[in-house]
């Protein structure tokens, strides 16, 4: 039984680490000045993501059909700073997070997951956007639209 019960754990354990993501690999931040600091330094637009990670069902579509694929962390790497910005149901989070994301929310006028907003590294908004059916590549067409 013993025996049974760790070859099970061992089993899932493999298996969960086979299903990860690309999403999972992509540099995500949490703190909008510093990915702003960063995205000078390497002349990138900053993408913020508004999310509810845990619950949002146009927010776990955005990651798996976009996020997640290899399109996406390519174009990523070479033109984005990204920031997460998260509104979890599920999910601890400190009170000094919430109350950064929820300022952020209200700065932004954030009024539905996901929302992305778009930013020159000066800080000046380039766009605003969401969910966009066609996949990873058909998305980062949409995002150098707003440039």
């Amino acid at each position: 039984m013993k025996t049974l019960f760790i070859s099970m754990v061992l089993f899932f354990s493999v298996s969960l680490l086979g299903c990860k993501s690309t999403s999972d690999n992509l540099s995500w931040k949490e703190n909008l000045d510093e990915a702003l600091k960063t995205a000078q330094l390497e002349n990138k637009t900053v993408l913020v993501n508004f999310t509810g990670s845990d619950w949002c069902i146009w927010c776990k579509r955005l990651n798996e059909e976009v996020f997640s694929k290899p399109e996406f962390a390519e174009y990523a790497e070479k033109n984005l700073v990204l920031v997460k910005i998260d509104f979890p149901r599920e999910k601890e989070q400190t009170q000094e997070t919430k109350f950064y994301n929820q300022q952020l929310a209200a700065q932004y006028k954030i009024e539905g997951y996901p929302t992305i907003v778009l930013l020159r590294k000066d800080g000046s908004q380039l766009g605003v956007t969401g969910y966009q059916e066609g996949g990873a590549t058909s998305y980062v067409q949409h995002l150098q639209s707003f440039k």
